[in-house]
């Protein structure tokens, strides 16, 4: 885990948010001159009142620094907020683009809780971190260094004192800092895993219901909800007892300053305007390293939020393949040469090897789990062989731009995911630039038009989340008329007649037999009535596959 206030990958991965960074240093070194300036006029007003009289220049300088130390403060709100602002949608961008690009077997399970609250909770947690922390380490840089100088020029034994006590601040800081990151990292963990398992209950509520299982799982959530908390408890006592000790040493050292400052002042071996100045430029020397530790505890959800959210969406290299990533052509050969795909407990293929030509019809049966989707998995880049490969025209999926080579492809899951927006808008989501003309082709020939004519605005109907107010049938319909607007080559179903009444089967059915013809089509399925029209049929058994014959009436025969 990443310990460091700052994180270098930052900068490369978000460039963007370089130029407010430059800014944002910038300002902290106009602040510590501005500190510098409002001590000095200060210094001289009040030395100057001390003999009855008023010093007007001092005045108007004190006023300015003041004035202008308000407006700077305004600006590092300003550009730290949107500092925040940019990065923010920067890696939600990114963690999104690495969904997209290891596909929903990477997301599945607990990772789609963790990715959710990542996303969410995690990166707003930054806030903290840009608008807190980050211009307060800058001053702590800045400031010192410039109060330093100043009071070394006015007062040497001053500015030595200051120097041997002022790393105190940081080195108290660090000490405390490391249990504070640990703890930290304890409670993110389980706000992870609360926020994946409290996803993961909502999905599968239906299910809880039907076995009488919502109550236990209540006592769960409520378990790791109290988990969170004492952890929550753990980190805030750590951080006020950094606040504490951050503040004693503080204090402390600004009174081994004023002590000898006043004993000197009284002795005649210093000028009242030289200890004003000392006495007042003392505190702010230590004043940004003790807020900037304050505010690191804050911000280290955040900083634990950065870190993670930089790994994962980080971008695995491309294999060097001399020129760059080719792109497969979706109307060549398709081969499985030796494939095996092992996962952390189960092996789903064993040494598969399979040519499927171009318009070739293959449907793929067998039992669950059997490893029939982790094929179509295979073909979509969102697994990747253990061993062996897969080829297309020749060229190695592995070494391929899967963007590209994707755009050959028409994909209809088992479940379609419906999103709220209008059916329009979901019909169009792989091909958003398609013509209406094209939009009602695809609607007529997925059978949805009598769908479309029963609802109260048409193709503008707005469906609610996950395709709310659609039937199943309806949804997988909806599917199917996406496949047939992208006019994909090659065309991927992973059941697409599973759990529909008959009704809603027979008009899927026809709809699936006109997009699979004059395409490359591989089906996986477990209703006969798929296999009529398939020129191969194959069976994955134990991860591996043997060859059936297919009958006229839909079955098959060794």
């Amino acid at each position: 885990m990443n310990r460091r206030p700052f994180d270098p990958r930052l900068l490369r991965r978000v460039p963007a948010a370089r130029r407010d960074l430059a800014v944002l240093a910038l300002l902290g070194v106009l602040a510590a001159g501005l500190v510098l300036a409002q001590a000095t006029a200060l210094a001289a007003l009040l030395a100057t009142a001390f003999d009855g009289q008023l010093n007007r220049p001092a005045l108007a300088a004190f006023v300015a620094a003041i004035s202008a130390r308000s407006l700077l403060v305004w600006a590092q709100g300003t550009v730290s907020a949107r500092v925040a602002a940019t990065v923010k949608a920067a890696l939600r961008a990114e963690l999104l683009a690495a969904v997209g690009r290891r596909g929903p077997t990477w997301v599945a399970g607990q990772r789609a809780g963790q990715l959710a609250t990542l996303a969410g909770r995690g990166l707003d947690a930054l806030d903290a971190y840009f608008t807190g922390y980050l211009p307060q380490l800058v001053l702590s840089v800045t400031v010192p260094i410039a109060v330093l100088a100043r009071i070394f020029v006015a007062d040497w034994s001053s500015a030595v004192i200051i120097a041997i006590t002022l790393p105190l601040i940081p080195i108290f800081g660090a000490l405390l800092g490391w249990q504070a990151q640990a703890a930290t990292e304890r409670q993110w963990r389980r706000l992870a895993l609360l926020g994946g398992h409290f996803l993961d209950m909502i999905a599968g509520l239906p299910t809880l219901r039907t076995f009488g299982r919502a109550r236990g799982q209540t006592e769960v959530v409520r378990r790791m909800a109290d988990g969170h908390r004492v952890a929550t408890m753990r980190t805030l006592r750590i951080a006020f007892l950094s606040a504490l000790v951050l503040e004693l040493v503080a204090t402390l050292s600004v009174a081994l300053v004023a002590v000898p400052v006043g004993v000197r002042l009284l002795g005649g071996g210093l000028t009242l305007q030289t200890a004003l100045l000392v006495l007042l430029l003392t505190p702010e020397a230590y004043l940004p390293l003790r807020t900037a530790g304050s505010r690191f505890h804050a911000s280290m959800e955040g900083l634990t939020a950065l870190d993670e959210a930089l790994t994962l969406s980080a971008t695995a290299p491309d294999a060097d393949t001399g020129a760059g990533p080719a792109e497969p052509d979706g109307r060549g050969v398709i081969r499985f040469e030796g494939v095996t795909v092992a996962y952390d407990r189960t092996t789903a293929l064993r040494d598969v090897t399979l040519t499927i030509r171009p318009g070739e019809r293959i449907a793929v049966v067998g039992p669950s789990g059997a490893g029939k989707s982790t094929l179509l998995n295979l073909l979509l880049g969102f697994v990747s062989p253990t061993s062996g490969r897969v080829t297309v025209d020749g060229v190695d999926l592995a070494q391929a731009d899967l963007d590209a080579w994707r755009r050959h492809l028409a994909w209809v899951p088992q479940r379609a995911h419906l999103f709220a927006a209008s059916l329009a808008d979901n019909i169009r989501l792989g091909a958003p630039d398609t013509p209406d003309a094209a939009l009602a082709d695809a609607v007529r020939d997925a059978a949805l038009t009598d769908v479309v004519a029963a609802l109260p605005d048409g193709l503008a109907t707005r469906l609610g989340e996950r395709g709310y107010g659609l039937s199943s049938g309806q949804r997988q319909r909806v599917a199917l008329a996406r496949a047939f607007l992208r006019d994909a080559p090659v065309v991927l179903l992973d059941e697409p007649t599973a759990r529909l009444d008959s009704g809603s089967e027979s008009a899927v059915l026809q709809a699936t037999r006109t997009l699979v013809a004059g395409r490359t089509a591989l089906l996986v399925a477990h209703r006969p009535a798929l296999l009529a029209d398939a020129d191969r049929v194959l069976r994955v058994a134990d991860g591996r596959i043997t060859e059936l014959t297919p009958t006229p009436a839909g079955g098959t025969t060794r």
